[in-house]
Order: C-alpha cells, then structure tokens, then sequence
C-alpha cells in the first residue's frame, strides 16, 4: 500500500488560509475614487505615450502608490476570467497659490466656480499595462474639490477594474500622469495558475489539465498522475536552476492515469515537475515537491563539487551544482601535519554562495595553509584545499588575526584548535609560548599578510622556532644524560650498586622485556591506590616494557572516551603479542560481582567516571573469561597486603594471579613471556621494585578499606575527604 509521504495535489480546495477571488460580473472596464473625488474612465486601449517629464509650477496631482490584486470577471458561474485591479494614491504636488494665480503646470486644469475657493483640480491618469505579448493603456480622469486640495497631502484613493490577464502569467503595470511630472510609478503581478480551487473551478482553460500527487513507496517517491483515460498530455522534469534556466532531466508524453518511480539519488530541491495537455496553446502547470525535503539537500551535497584554482596568488572556488540554494563560503586554517581545518573565527566575513560561477575573496592573498569550506543550514557541506603542487605543501606557519579597536590600538590573536589566543597570552600552548616572538616578527615585517580589512590576517612561520626548539631540547637532554651518569659514578651507596648491576644484566641479556607492551587496568578506588598504581607502571616502564595505564593517558580519554581508549590499546597489546595486567583491589572486586550478577556485560556502569578504563573495560574483559579467552593474554595480580588472592573471584583463576609485591619475580616473567631466561636480572629487579613500592603502600594502608560487599558505586561516593598524604594526590 501506498503511504503519504508528502501531498502536493494541485487540488488545495480544503487548505486553510486560501481565500477565495473576488468575482466581478459584467465584462466592461470600471473606475471609482474614494469619497470627495470624482473620476471616469476616459478612454481605453489608448496608445502608451509617456513622454518625457515637465516641469509643474502650481499644483499639479501625481499618483504616489500602487497596489494590485487579482479578481475574476465572469460572464457565467463557470465562465470567467483573470483579471488584475489597480490601485492607486493620489496626492497634490506643487505651489497652491500658483494655481489660483491661473499658473497651472501641464495639462492640469483649475476648473473655476462661483469663487476662487470653490475652484476644483483636473488630472489624467494613465495605466500602462504589459504582458509578454501585449501592451494596453487606460486614460482616467480624476477630479479633486477646493477643499481637500492640500499641498503634499494624500487626497484620496482611485481604483481601476480591471486587466484581463491570461492563467499563471506575469503582468507588469506602470502609472503616470498626462503630461507627467514625475518618474511613474511600477508593479509587478504574478497571477495564479490552475492549482487554486476558484481558477481550476471557474477558469475553462483550466478544466483539462492533468492532476498531480506526490506519495513515497520505501526509499522511492512516486508521482501518480490522476488523469482521465484516453487524455493525452506532457510531462516534463527539469532542474530549476539560477536565472530561472531550466534543465530537462526527462520529458515524456502520456495518456491516461500514470504512475511514476523516481529513485531516491533523483531527488534534490530544485527538482520541478512541469504538465500540460496536448493541444494548443494550452496552459502549463509547474511544481517543485523537494524543496525542503532532508534527502533531497543530501544528493544535492553529494552531487556537488567544490574546485579551486590559484591565478596569480589569487584564490578563487567554483561550486559546481544542480541546484542553487543557501549557503556560504567561509575560509579555515589547515595547520602543518594536520587532517583538521579550523574555521575563522566568526567576525570574518564570509560570501554567499554562487553555484556554477567562480567567487573568490577579494584582496585576499593565497597560503598553502589556506582552505574553503561551504557550509548549509549550519552543516559542513563541501571543503577543499589547494593541492601542494600550486604552492607546495602546507607551512608550519602561524596564523594572526588583527583586530583594529582604532587607528592607534590593535589587538591580536593567534589561531589555535582550542579557538583564538590573544597574544601576549600565558597559556601553555606553543604559539602562545612564542607570542611575543612572533609580534616582534610581524612589526619587523617578516609576516606575510593575506588579507587587509576590517580583521587582517597575518601567518607568521615558526620554522626557526622549531629548529631552536629542537637543539635546546637535545642538549638538554644530552646534559641531562652526563649528570646523571655523573652522580651514579660518585654515588657508593648499594641502591646505586643494584642498579648498576641491573643495568649490566640487562646489557648481557639484551634488555629485561624487549619493549613488550603491557596494558594495566585497575579500578580507581581512591587517589592513594591510584598513587600505588603510577609507581608500579613507572617501574614497570623503567625496566623497558611498553606500559599503558589510564594515569597516562587522561587528555586522550577525556577526547575519545574510556571504552574507546581501552578498545585501541587492547587491540595493539595484543597485536603485538603484549599482555593485559588485571589489577585487583575491593572495588574492582565488587565491580566483577555486580557485573556477573546483573548478568548484562555488555552495559557501561552508570557510576562510571569519564577517566574510568578498568569499568568501560569489563564489557571486553568479562566476555573473553566467560569464553576461554583468556589464557596467555591476560594475566591477574593483587597488592597482598589491601586484598588477599583469594578474595579475586573465581572466574580469573584461569590466569595466572599474583601477589604483589611478594611474587614480583615471576610477576615480571609473566610479563616477559617464554623468551626471558635470565632468572638472576629477575630477582634482581624485583628487589628493586619492592623498594620503590613500599612507600606507596605505607602511605594505603591506614585508609578506610570497604568490604568487598559494598557497591563500586556506593564505595566511591563513600570516601571523605583525604586525611593523610596518600589520600591527597
């Protein structure tokens, strides 16, 4: 069955807001003036002669406003006609005084009477009327009484019935005096076509034409033509385009009811629907349905293509596309090694579209940074950037925009992801850090300006900055090295001696873990066990494992979110052969049991934080338990003295589980793998570890330990505020 999708019969009797044509009956021309004026129709289908203008040294009455409407004139109910009626303000112009002196301008008359005072005014009126076949004139005369003669004051109203016109045509009407004294007055006047109800009903031209409703099967719309059996017609589809071409896209002659499927990749909003019968002279009915249709401005996007071109450092676009509709243009910075173009801020100006004609900013200098974007109803649509070979690849460049508060103060700002940085700023971004560098650029001309207005754009490079930047970084790092290498030589103590003799096993060995990767996931129960947790990952990473914990990595999970976050790095541990260290306390304990009892995995726990790995993991972790895919990918531990082994649940006894720091040794031959088989470099940094640990876990242990019963949830808002200094990381 068919289901309306969007009606759009010609047949709109029972719309609301459609009032009905005012009927006239007889078919003569007509003339009246408001009250106190008197006026006739003088002469019609006159010959148009406006002249030029005179001069008017007394008063003189000229026409000030028009207004039009159209009204049928009938002949019978069912036999009636277009027509346009004309309306007209008149006013009196000039010196009164001149007149009664007799010093009338032109062709106006002061009719004389019993006294000067009862004299009366004398004008005629002329209505030009043209269609695109025919030209008619009117000649009305209008007169005014002494009494409401009143200088540059309206005088009263004249309306004229009426300019037959022919069904859905176009009528334009100017207005004048004879002799005229002013420019004339002009209007223009589309006249309905056969959609209306009073027109299809009334007009006889509009009784044959074919009817048309717009209806949706799926993803196809369907044009049903309600048409008697036997009639022949024509359809004709076509773009609406600017300047009011026409593209045909199909054009067929029909007979009878007719129904026909457009895909949805046809649709867009010019797409317009042209009918009309077979014979002669007969009247043609347009309709464009998809104007506003969603999926139409989708193919129109699609269909379009932004292009820019580059002729003599002058950047220009063209927007080739089927259909012109709103949108701007807007210019965007693409900085160096970046996919990302960052928008102007908004206080530079942008330009209206123009489909299918080159535009360009004007006085605006091209930059390899520089890229155009089209934006429509607040969306991104179209963005393009020149190709490197025009002027290379993009610079690592920054760009200022000047604001000229006035002609002594001006304001700058450098354009960064996070918006606009006004400069000087103390913000710890790199542009910001070089600020004042870069103004002292600018005042010594070594930026390049790429547009002068309102809000300048300058882009200043940081090349130079980038190759200082580099060689304090190695030498510091090479200063760095030597001082540490100093003070381990000068140092007797055995910390130095372990690490001495670490340093020389893992140089026999090839290094303790080869950079394996190592991802732990741990349930953040307070700051202090947070705290524990950096310095096992912070020794684990000094012994040269690739180690990736969520304390790391907070501006990344801030952006793409925990589970996103977590579902990257398990993908590349175990991609690379790495491991996943599941460290258990009392909440992540509690957490599993909610988790297996609910029986939903696969849910996020609504008393997740936004930094929380260890809960948005579950919905993978838990899965590969369930499933025996655990084995040599996961590997269990527990701080021995916060939470005893046997407290973990029995679902992660299928891994190995490790008390901490007891068995760091074979800890860190799980995290090794097969290949370690120095046991001796083991040991050794187990000691080390141990050491590093234990003023972590000192610090945990007086905190309030929760049962295991308690809810992540409920156990997260439960801690108070930090009284010791594990507490107040």
């Amino acid at each position: 069955m068919i289901v309306p999708w969007l009606l759009f019969s010609l047949v709109l009797c029972c719309s609301p807001g459609v009032l009905p044509l005012e009927r006239l009956a007889g078919p003569e021309d007509d003339a009246r003036c408001s009250q106190g004026l008197s006026c006739r129709l003088q002469e019609k289908d006159m010959l148009c002669l406006p002249g030029s203008i005179v001069p008017a040294p007394g008063p003189v009455m000229v026409p000030t406003y028009m207004q039009t409407e159209v009204v049928l004139r009938c002949q019978e109910e069912r036999n009636c006609t277009p027509c346009v009626r004309v309306k007209l303000q008149l006013a009196i112009r000039g010196n009164l005084e001149d007149g009664r002196e007799g010093k009338i301008g032109g062709g106006t008359e002061m009719a004389p009477g019993p006294s000067s005072h009862n004299a009366s005014l004398h004008a005629h009126v002329v209505l030009s009327f043209h269609t695109y076949l025919t030209t008619r004139c009117a000649l009305l005369e209008v007169e005014v009484p002494a009494a409401l003669i009143q200088p540059s004051q309206p005088v009263g109203s004249l309306v004229y019935d009426c300019f037959e016109a022919a069904v859905g045509g176009e009528v334009k009407i100017w207005s004048y005096t004879l002799p005229r004294y002013q420019a004339e007055l002009n209007h223009t006047q589309q006249l309905p076509d056969c959609i209306g109800p009073d027109m299809r009903d009334s007009v006889q031209s509009c009784w044959t034409l074919p009817w048309l409703n717009v209806s949706a099967e799926g993803d196809a719309a369907q044009l049903v033509l309600d048409v008697s059996a036997g009639q022949h017609y024509s359809l004709l589809l076509y773009w609406n385009q600017t300047q009011g071409a026409q593209k045909p896209r199909l054009h067929q002659d029909l007979a009878g009811p007719q129904t026909i499927t457009l895909n949805n990749t046809d649709l867009v909003p010019c797409l317009c629907i042209q009918m009309w019968p077979q014979v002669q002279d007969s009247i043609r009915t347009n309709l464009c349905p998809f104007q506003e249709d969603p999926r139409a401005h989708r193919n129109l996007w699609s269909l379009s293509r932004l292009q820019l071109q580059l002729f003599e450092m002058t950047l220009s676009w063209f927007v080739e596309a089927p259909c012109a509709v709103p949108a701007e243009v807007a210019l965007c910075w693409r900085p160096v090694d970046s996919h990302l173009c960052h928008s102007l801020p908004p206080h530079f100006p942008r330009e209206n579209l123009s489909v299918n004609s080159p535009q360009e900013f004007p006085m605006l200098k091209a930059h390899p940074n520089l890229c155009v974007q089209v934006w429509s109803r607040g969306q991104l649509q179209l963005q393009e950037c020149l190709p490197e070979d025009a002027l290379g690849p993009p610079r690592d460049d920054a760009l200022l925009l000047e604001t000229r508060e006035t002609q002594e103060t001006r304001a700058f700002c450098a354009l960064e992801p996070s918006g606009c940085t006004l400069l000087p700023s103390t913000t710890h971004t790199r542009v910001a850090f070089l600020g004042e560098q870069l103004l002292k650029d600018l005042r010594a001309g070594q930026c390049v300006q790429l547009w002068d207005g309102p809000v300048a754009l300058w882009a200043c490079s940081l090349q130079k900055y980038t190759h200082v930047r580099w060689a304090l970084a190695w030498l510091a790092c090479l200063l760095t090295v030597a001082c540490v290498l100093l003070l381990l030589l000068l140092l007797k103590r055995d910390r130095a001696k372990g690490w001495l003799q670490i340093l020389k096993g893992d140089l026999r060995s090839g290094g303790p873990s080869r950079g394996r990767r190592t991802l732990v996931l741990y349930s953040p129960d307070d700051r202090g066990f947070e705290r524990l947790v950096g310095a096992l990952a912070s020794a684990l990473h000094r012994l040269q494992l690739s180690v990736a914990v969520d304390l790391w990595h907070r501006q990344e999970l801030s952006a793409r979110g925990p589970l996103a976050w977590f579902h990257a790095q398990r993908r590349q541990v175990l991609q690379d052969g790495g491991v996943v260290v599941l460290l258990f306390s009392h909440g992540a304990v509690a957490f599993c049991q909610e988790w297996l009892q609910a029986g939903s995995p696969g849910e996020v726990p609504p008393g997740a934080g936004p930094h929380d790995a260890f809960a948005a993991s579950l919905s993978c972790v838990l899965p590969d338990f369930l499933a025996g895919r655990a084995a040599g990918r996961y590997v269990a531990a527990c701080f021995e003295e916060l939470l005893p082994p046997q407290a973990v649940p029995d679902l992660f006894h299928t891994v190995p589980i490790f008390a901490l720091p007891s068995q760091l040794p074979a800890f860190l031959g799980a995290l090794e793998g097969p290949d370690r088989r120095c046991r001796e470099s083991l040991r050794s940094h187990a000691a080390q570890i141990t050491q590093s640990l234990q003023p972590a876990l000192r610090e945990c242990l007086p905190a309030t330990q929760p049962g295991p019963g308690t809810s992540p949830l409920a156990r997260r808002h439960s801690y108070g505020p930090p009284d010791n200094e594990c507490s107040a990381l």
